[in-house]
């Protein structure tokens, strides 16, 4: 198992992990938008998709978004979303394997403080992301969508 940035050539497999994100989600947009998405993000120096993968199989993934700031001496801040481990892989540390990876990353950017959010509400979930290093008391998230929008 190794540890990297995900490449282009990392979507399909991308893809298919994210089938086990969610259990309902909005329908994939055509191919030629879901790839020119992906180009975005890769040529964006702040946006980096990591993940954990033996050959051209992707386990657990995680983005890590570097925001720039104007507090905090200018330094930096991330954002974390997207955590996701293959059904079939839970339980074996890969999570927290991206995660710290994302973590090490952002230390390196000299970001302050690293945040994520998760939709999730029971207690393991909870957890998980506190044995990786992420305090749910610190702060205390809200969420804004647009209206007329699902879940």
């Amino acid at each position: 198992m190794e540890i990297r940035e995900l490449a282009e050539a990392d979507l399909s497999g991308l893809l298919d992990l994210y089938k086990h994100l969610h259990v309902v989600d909005e329908a994939i947009p055509n191919q030629g938008m879901v790839e020119a998405v992906w180009r975005e993000a890769l040529v964006n120096p702040r946006i980096k998709y990591f993940g954990v993968s033996a050959g051209c199989h992707l386990f657990s993934s995680c983005t890590l978004t570097v925001i720039p700031n104007l507090t905090r001496g200018c330094r930096p801040y991330g954002l974390i979303e997207n955590v996701v481990t293959h059904q079939d892989h839970r339980s074996q540390g890969l999570g927290k394997a991206v995660l710290a990876h994302a973590l090490d990353f952002a230390w390196k950017q000299d970001c302050y403080k690293v945040m994520l959010m998760t939709g999730r509400k029971d207690e393991r979930t909870f957890h998980f992301y506190a044995s990786a290093g992420f305090d749910r008391h610190e702060k205390q998230a809200f969420i804004a969508k647009r209206p007329g929008a699902s879940s």
